[in-house]
């Protein structure tokens, strides 16, 4: 093997790692942005066509996730105390497009304790940008033990 074969094979082994470090720290973003009321940088994760869907009926735009982050709803959780917690996602990259396979948990303050609001699992299509990797989709779902909840965790299971 070459010396330039071994340079094209680690430069592709370092762009796939810069990848995924890439999407983590996309995806983790997303929490502290929407509990310090950060909505516009929160939508900035989404591509300008993107959507959000939280549950087959609601469907997000980035411009209706600003106002969703923006409602009182949603600020009562910011003034509250709350916590958007992604946990370590599975992620596949396929050249300028990826996706991600995680659970999600909402955490809330009542009085001087904090409780699990929300459990979902979530499977996010990304795609590479000019501005990096961004959000095309995310498919949220609510672990509540339903066949669609458990597809969509088999989309993380290995192929």
């Amino acid at each position: 093997m070459s010396i330039e074969d071994r340079l094209t094979m680690l430069e592709n082994r370092l762009r796939a790692a810069e990848d995924q470090l890439e999407i983590l720290r996309l995806l983790n973003t997303y929490g502290p942005a929407v509990d310090s009321g950060s909505a516009e940088i929160a939508a900035d994760l989404w591509t300008e066509d993107g959507i959000y869907d939280a549950g087959g009926v609601t469907r997000f735009t980035p411009d209706a996730l600003i106002k969703m982050y923006n409602d009182v709803g949603h600020q009562n959780l910011v003034h509250t105390g709350s916590s958007h917690l992604t946990a370590t996602p599975r992620i596949e990259v396929h050249g300028d497009q990826a996706e991600a396979v995680a659970y999600s948990f909402v955490v809330v303050k009542r009085d001087d304790e904090w409780f699990i609001m929300r459990g979902a699992i979530n499977h996010w299509q990304l795609v590479r940008t000019a501005q990096g990797w961004r959000i095309k989709e995310r498919f949220n779902r609510v672990l509540d033990g339903t066949s669609e909840s458990h597809e969509v965790m088999r989309r993380a299971l290995p192929s």
